[in-house]
């Protein structure tokens, strides 16, 4: 088949003048494009330095560095689009539907989610903090977005979803630089309670962990049918609260020992029958 040459000339002079009419566009299009990543980086870096300077949690502003980071990044491809003259209209509605299928498949993270933000916002507990939650008691090492990251005594790691953990109750054994240990010693009717407490009470002021301020408190908490309790209420630095705890355990026994003071074991009250 034979091309007429005059009919490949009028298409040729066509496309070009396209070209040249549509040249314009397309490169201030790119402009925008480079221009705008550029910018978006300047932007980034700017903004994570306003909120380190504000002292503002590290979890946190490195989520919402990088929620600023893809939604200019969005806005910017929307803007290159349309400088082609490609509709957006239905470019956005895509996305918007997109977007609800995505929120109602996640629905469960959704809510880690928010639990997150709310852990971060509000600082329950920070990273070191020794905590007790969902019948947990461990160290937080590391709080993420969706799950809060947990070390136990014995270096298990556990993970714990947000939203629950942000639902519940959590103890946080760390805000106070002090806690105090609640021990209860039970002792025969046949021991004298003023010697049993001196002898505890001289523990706790030879303990160089145990603080005199507040003072350790030894009382009888209870009298019950087979034995006295004592209550013995020392206080300590949070890094020193175990030792004290399993210190006074150990010397106390052993005093009570040498003194000839009873511990009286427990003893589960039996049924009577009829």
């Amino acid at each position: 088949m034979n091309l007429d040459p005059n009919y490949i000339t009028t298409y040729t002079n066509k496309i070009l003048k396209e070209i040249i009419e549509y040249s314009p566009r397309l490169i201030s299009a790119f402009i925008i494009l480079f221009l705008g990543l550029y910018a978006i980086r300047i932007i980034n870096r700017l903004v994570r330095k306003i909120m380190l300077k504000r002292n503002l949690e590290v979890t946190l502003s490195q989520f919402l560095g990088d929620i600023l980071l893809w939604a200019m990044r969005i806005l910017l491809f929307v803007t290159f689009i349309s400088k082609l003259g490609i509709e957006t209209s239905s470019f956005v509605a895509i996305l918007g539907a997109m977007g609800l299928a995505v929120g109602l498949a996640l629905q469960g993270s959704l809510s880690n989610f928010a639990g997150g933000m709310l852990i971060i916002i509000f600082k329950p507990f920070r990273d070191g903090d020794l905590i007790e939650a969902q019948g947990l008691i461990a160290t937080v090492s590391e709080i993420q977005i969706f799950v809060t990251k947990l070390v136990t005594a014995n270096n298990q790691v556990v993970f714990i979803p947000n939203g629950i953990l942000s639902n519940g109750i959590i103890t946080n054994y760390s805000i106070k630089g002090t806690r105090r240990a609640d021990l209860t010693f039970s002792v025969s009717y046949e021991s004298d309670i003023k010697q049993a407490k001196d002898i505890i009470l001289d523990i706790l002021n030879n303990n160089p962990k145990v603080l005199q301020e507040p003072k350790p408190d030894v009382f009888v908490k209870n009298l019950t049918d087979s034995a006295i309790e004592l209550a013995v209420r020392p206080w300590a630095n949070k890094e020193d609260f175990g030792s004290v705890f399993t210190e006074t355990l150990e010397s106390c026994k052993n005093a009570f020992d040498q003194a000839g003071i009873i511990i009286q074991p427990y003893v589960k009250e039996k049924s009577v029958s009829k």
